[in-house]
C-alpha cells in the first residue's frame, strides 16, 4: 500500500515551560469582546457530522466552518484585525478595550494616527484579512504573494483595496521581502512569523485566533478527545493548542495532532529531529494546500506545540481532496461544508485513519483513536480556488 500519511510524536517538554497564559480563558474573552464589537461579527457554525462519525465508528466528529468569517471565507482575519487593533492601541497609549470597532474606525482615531501602511506576505487568506482590516481603518495595505499564487486569491485581495503583487519567490522569501520593505518604507509588518527583533505582532495575531477557539469551546456539547489542527508556520495550531490546554488540564487535555503537507512539513521535521532547534522544509513546497505551504516554523508556535501537542502528521494532497469531497457531499443527514484544500485536510486525515480498508491500524492505535473518540477539526477556509474546488468535488462552491 502506498503510504499517504505518517506521524511522529512531539516529545513534550517534561517541565512544560512554555507560557500559555496569554491565551487563557480570561484573556481570550477580552479578545472575543473586541471582535464582537465588529458589526459583521457572528459565531461561525460548529457542524456535527454525526452520520459520518457513525460510519467511522467514533462517538463524534465536529467541524468548525470558517468559510463564514466576516464574509472573507477564512478565519485569518481574526488575527490580522486583532493585531492591528493592538498596534493602534499601543500607538495611542490606550487599552484595546477602549477601542471597539466604531471608535477604532472613526475619523478621530484616523486623524490621531496619521497615515499607516500595513504590509504582509501571504498565500491568500491572511493577506485578504489584513487588506480588509486596512480598508475598515481607511489605511493602506501592501500585500506580497509567492510564486504560483492562484489569480483568484490575488483578485480577492485587490477587491479589498490593497496593492497586491505576486513575487517570483517562495513564501518564506516573500516574508523576508515584506520585512525588508517595512524597514525601508516605514510600513507596519503584519506577519505571524517570528523574525529578528519582531515578536509582538506575531503573538497578537495568535491571540486573535483565540476568538475562534473560545467559540468552539462554547459550542462543543462534549469535551473533544482529539483535535486535528492544520499548520503552515504553526500559529493557528499553537493558538488553539494553548487555549484548549488552558481549558483542559492533565488527563483531560485532548490529544492534539498537527497536520501538514508532506512537502511543507516544518513542524513535523522539527518534531522528528527533536534537537532543540527549528528545522525548515526545503525545496519548492509543492502542494495544493497553499495556505500550509510554509517552510519555516514560528518559534512561539513551536514552543507551545513542543510543550502541549502530541503528534505531528504529514500527508499528501490526496488526503486533502478526500476531505474536500467528504465535506462537499456529506452523508445523508449531515450538513454540507464548502472547504478548500487547506481547510479540508484534517477531515481527510480523520477519514483515512478510520477507514479500515486503508490499513492505518498502527497509526490509529498510536493516536488512541477508538469508538469513544470525539474529534474536532477546523475547516479553516472555504473554496479559495473555485476552479480547483469544482474540479475536485464536481460542485460549484
Amino acid at each position: 500500500m502506498e503510504r499517504l500519511m505518517n506521524i511522529t510524536p512531539i516529545k513534550q517538554k517534561s517541565d512544560r515551560t512554555s507560557d500559555i497564559n496569554f491565551l487563557n480563558e480570561s484573556n481570550v474573552r477580552k479578545i472575543q469582546s473586541f471582535h464582537a464589537s465588529f458589526p459583521m461579527y457572528q459565531e461561525t457554525p460548529l457542524i456535527s457530522l454525526s452520520n459520518l462519525a457513525k460510519d467511522l465508528n467514533i462517538r463524534g466528529l465536529y467541524v468548525k466552518d470558517e468559510s463564514f468569517r466576516f464574509g472573507l471565507n477564512a478565519f485569518k482575519v481574526l488575527g490580522g484585525s486583532y493585531a492591528a487593533g493592538r498596534y493602534i492601541a499601543q500607538k495611542l497609549q490606550v487599552e484595546i478595550s477602549e477601542l471597539p470597532f466604531n471608535k477604532l474606525t472613526s475619523n478621530a482615531v484616523r486623524k490621531q494616527l496619521g497615515k499607516i501602511t500595513f504590509v504582509t506576505a501571504t498565500d491568500g487568506n491572511h493577506g485578504r484579512g489584513v487588506a480588509w482590516t486596512a480598508r475598515q481603518l481607511q489605511q493602506k495595505a501592501v500585500i506580497y504573494m509567492p510564486k504560483g499564487t492562484k489569480p483568484e486569491r490575488l483578485l480577492n485581495i485587490k477587491k479589498e483595496g490593497a496593492e497586491s503583487y505576486i513575487l517570483n519567490r517562495c513564501y518564506d522569501d516573500a516574508v523576508r521581502y515584506a520585512q525588508q520593505q517595512s524597514l525601508e518604507q516605514g510600513w507596519v509588518l503584519m506577519q505571524d512569523t517570528m523574525l529578528h527583533n519582531y515578536h509582538e505582532i506575531p503573538q497578537w495575531i495568535m491571540e486573535g485566533y483565540g476568538t475562534m477557539a473560545l467559540e468552539i469551546y462554547r459550542q462543543m456539547p462534549v469535551r473533544p478527545t482529539h483535535i486535528f489542527l492544520q499548520s503552515g508556520v504553526g500559529s493557528m495550531a499553537g493558538a488553539v493548542t494553548a487555549f484548549f490546554s488552558n481549558m483542559y488540564r492533565g488527563n483531560e487535555k485532548p490529544i492534539v495532532v498537527v497536520v501538514e503537507p508532506e512537502n511543507a512539513a516544518c513542524i513535523f521535521l522539527t518534531a522528528q529531529m527533536a534537537d532543540g532547534k527549528l528545522h525548515a522544509a526545503t525545496g519548492n513546497l509543492d502542494t495544493i494546500m497553499a495556505g500550509l505551504a510554509c517552510g519555516e516554523p514560528c518559534s512561539l508556535a513551536w514552543d507551545i506545540l513542543e510543550s502541549y501537542a502530541d503528534f505531528a502528521l504529514i500527508c499528501d494532497d490526496d488526503v486533502s481532496t478526500t476531505g474536500m469531497r467528504l465535506l462537499a457531499k456529506p452523508r445523508i443527514g449531515d450538513t454540507r461544508i464548502v472547504s478548500g484544500e487547506s481547510g479540508a485536510v484534517t477531515t481527510g486525515v480523520v477519514a483515512k485513519l478510520l477507514s479500515n480498508e486503508n490499513g492505518y491500524a498502527s497509526l490509529k492505535e498510536a493516536l488512541r483513536l477508538d469508538k469513544d473518540s470525539v474529534i474536532l477539526c477546523i475547516s479553516t477556509e472555504g473554496a479559495t480556488d473555485s476552479e480547483n474546488y469544482e474540479k475536485v468535488t464536481g460542485q460549484i462552491p
